[in-house]
């Protein structure tokens, strides 16, 4: 299922910068949560180890829930005039407030 979901490569180079930055042997975490102005949000974390219900994608974990809720997204990492972020563009979410932190479904 993680293979339905696409990392820009400025994703996957900010994901290794950020790792290297860190104690060897994390991983990224990528988690929707309920919370946020529109119902859900995007976690990002670091994890020491991957749980039963993980899916990996090299250093990237993403529970099984989260990534049925991300399939079709592409995660991105973009440098805008209000600050550099990850920013997810799914297919799924119905709308998202204003600052692309939360969206609803």
């Amino acid at each position: 299922m993680i293979k339905e979901i696409k990392f820009t490569d400025n994703a996957i180079k900010q994901i290794n910068h950020l790792l290297s930055t860190k104690e060897k042997g994390l991983f990224f975490r990528i988690a929707i949560k309920g919370g946020g102005c529109s119902g859900f949000q995007y976690d990002f974390s670091f994890d020491k180890e991957p749980q039963n219900e993980d899916l990996k994608y090299e250093n990237i974990l993403i529970d099984k829930t989260s990534a049925n809720l991300l399939k079709g997204s592409q995660i991105d990492y973009v440098h805008e005039l209000i600050g550099n972020s990850f920013k997810i563009n799914n297919p799924q979410s119905k709308s998202s407030c204003g600052c692309g932190v939360s969206f609803s479904l």
